[in-house]
């Protein structure tokens, strides 16, 4: 553990990384701790208020202004990442955890059982996965855990392929070849001896999907596919104030610099545990 905070201190990209997602999700914990105003009452009266730092010092209760109804944007856009990183982190748990047993199956059979596997990776990914995840949405109607599941079924195939590749070299291991010897059966030498070293791939691979699953949640939320009202989430607040770009500029541009710097964050850290984890560039380090 030691090593691995002094690694991740050494690299300016991977703390920045780790620095402002932890931060982010901090916030997102105890955003009802914060005394924000609440992000689905509306003011008419305080309607496209522009944030308060913008003209004269005036300290108030909307530091970003509000949206076409008078709601608090920084208020929503806290709140706002509490279902956004709870969406896309159970998404990419349930997407890792099918994903990797998969590519430990088809690796570790392989025979008819990797090419029908293999056949429906390639399948799925010969479909736009944006096209794909509309179809479904449309099909099961916009909720928070058929966007979940949606989310999901779009992470599955990269681990899955990612993982096969690793059991391929694996299977033929000493460790494994000895477990084969004294009797172990198939399953216990897949979770036993398998599993726990195609791990760090699959966390290198969840850090990636996690940035691309949350710029697919904020897209299909700007479709109306996502999060619905009254519930905030970044997709719809940019869907929402875009047609009051010209004059309220603020209502799209902080939750569009909300989603850059999360995503921005998670790629960075995802780059730095890739560097971090391979034994060629650890070696030369």
């Amino acid at each position: 553990m030691g090593d691995f905070f002094a690694s991740l201190v050494k690299s300016r990209s991977g703390l920045f990384g780790f620095v402002l997602l932890t931060l982010l999700v901090l916030v997102a914990i105890f955003a009802p701790l914060l005394g924000l105003a609440s992000p689905i009452r509306g003011d008419l009266l305080a309607r496209l208020s522009p944030p308060t730092w913008t003209g004269p010092f005036n300290p108030g209760p909307h530091p970003l202004g509000t949206d076409e109804v008078g709601r608090d944007v920084l208020s929503r856009i806290v709140h706002g990442s509490r279902l956004t990183l709870m969406i896309a982190a159970t998404a990419v748990v349930l997407g890792g955890v099918v994903g990797t047993l998969l590519g430990i199956a088809a690796g570790f059979y392989g025979g008819i059982v990797d090419r029908v596997l293999m056949r429906l990776v390639d399948i799925q990914l010969a479909l736009p996965l944006m096209l794909l995840a509309l179809l479904v949405v449309a099909a099961l109607g916009p909720s928070f855990n058929n966007l979940i599941i949606v989310l999901a079924l779009t992470s599955w195939i990269r681990y899955a392929r990612i993982i096969r590749g690793q059991v391929l070299s694996l299977r033929e291991r000493e460790f494994v070849q000895s477990a084969h010897a004294i009797g172990a059966s198939t399953v216990r030498i897949m979770l036993r001896h398998i599993l726990p070293n195609v791990l760090t791939p699959a966390l290198v691979v969840a850090t990636l999907e996690l940035a691309r699953i949350i710029i697919m949640d904020a897209a299909l939320s700007f479709l109306g596919l996502g999060v619905q009202p009254p519930s905030p989430s970044w997709g719809r607040m940019l869907a929402d104030g875009r047609v009051y770009i010209s004059t309220a500029w603020w209502i799209v541009t902080f939750p569009g610099l909300t989603i850059l710097l999360t995503v921005l964050s998670v790629n960075l850290l995802g780059d730095w545990l890739r560097d971090y984890f391979d034994p060629k560039l650890r070696t030369s380090r």
